[in-house]
């Protein structure tokens, strides 16, 4: 892995320049102190309790410079892939995806996401693609070697009923329309070893079994493998956080998907058994030939946490400040209650007469 450090809007930094500004101003400042106190004849305040001071003025806008200037780290590293084997991802955006335990609990949908990501980061070397499924099998990605493509295809383009399902039925879905996978053009013609790996509540219309499993079978084949995200306890709440009465829980659901898995010689998991899907994923694609297949590229940026750090000398500086009105509020408390007397006498008392 390479890394490197880029300015992605170097001239930002110039805003750094304006250190200047208060610099010359506390500079100003302290030659007028200085000829004020050869005038009383005073002597001059030691040097040291000013420099955090000076260092702390210059240090805001110099990282606020940087920070407009935009630093990221770019890291690029070669990857081995699989020349043989593609997957494609296949996520359930139905409306009842987004049935959740609670108002504001992680819905279906999220969970799927989430769980195609850490999935296609368990299977590196192989091509995946990403589809969404309602009552046809839509392609966003078709099979790539870059997991950052993935994972920000998955986050940006998998979204409930976009685009919506054909049918205005009360159930969407239809786990028939999977048949396209091995009937279609959705991986390249050199992939042998076809792997589909499917999110869905499993919530269906009804469908003929055999010949999806057909269509999935026809040369070279298409290995399914269900990852069954679905509670029973599980509902659709509305934008008014209260139920839908047109969502009805399917008790069925994995019935439906055992029953496919079965005739397509594929396998069923639970959303908490990925390990077990990893392990099936593997077996299916077996070993295969691979060659170094370009880049992948890494960009994090560093502008945010550059611009929170310039926080930390203004505090300085205003806890300086906010520190020296202390001390003198507090002299002049203490001094309050005296009354200097002329000629050098000591100081009496202030009654109040």
């Amino acid at each position: 892995m390479v890394a490197a450090l880029e300015l992605l809007t170097p001239l930002g930094g110039l805003a750094a320049l304006s250190a200047v500004v208060p610099l010359a101003a506390l500079a100003l400042a302290a030659r007028r102190a200085q000829a004020a106190r050869r005038v009383l004849g005073l002597a001059p305040p030691p040097r040291a309790g000013r420099v955090p001071l000076v260092a702390a003025l210059a240090l805001v806008p110099v990282l606020l410079g940087v920070a407009a200037a935009q630093p990221v780290i770019r890291s690029s590293s070669q990857v081995r892939v699989r020349t043989d084997a593609e997957a494609f991802f296949v996520i359930d955006t139905s409306r009842s995806m987004l049935a959740a335990r609670t108002a504001g609990a992680s819905t279906r949908l999220a969970r799927a996401r989430a769980d195609a990501i850490q999935l296609r980061s368990e299977l590196p070397e192989i091509p995946a693609g990403v589809a969404t499924l309602t009552d046809h099998v839509l392609p966003h990605l078709f099979p790539s070697p870059d997991p950052t493509v993935f994972e920000q295809t998955v986050l940006r383009a998998v979204r409930v009923d976009a685009p919506p399902p054909a049918t205005t039925a009360v159930v969407a879905t239809s786990l028939g329309v999977l048949g396209s996978l091995g009937t279609q053009n959705f991986y390249s013609p050199t992939a042998r070893q076809r792997l589909a790996i499917v999110l869905t509540d499993g919530e269906s219309r009804a469908f003929d079994v055999q010949q999806t499993a057909r269509a999935l079978g026809q040369a070279p084949g298409v290995h399914v493998i269900f990852i069954h995200v679905w509670s029973s306890a599980e509902t659709v709440f509305g934008t008014d956080g209260k139920p839908e009465q047109g969502y009805h829980v399917d008790l069925g659901s994995r019935v439906a998907l055992d029953g496919l898995a079965n005739a397509a010689g594929g396998s069923v998991f639970g959303e908490h058994d990925l390990k077990g899907a990893v392990r099936a994923a593997r077996a299916a694609l077996g070993a295969g030939p691979t060659v170094l297949e370009g880049r992948t590229v890494r960009t994090r940026t560093l502008a945010p946490y550059v611009a929170l750090a310039s926080l930390l000398p203004l505090l300085f500086v205003l806890g300086r400040g906010r520190a020296g009105g202390l001390r003198r509020a507090l002299g002049r408390a203490l001094r309050g209650g005296r009354r200097t007397v002329p000629g050098g006498r000591r100081p009496e008392l202030d009654t109040g007469r």
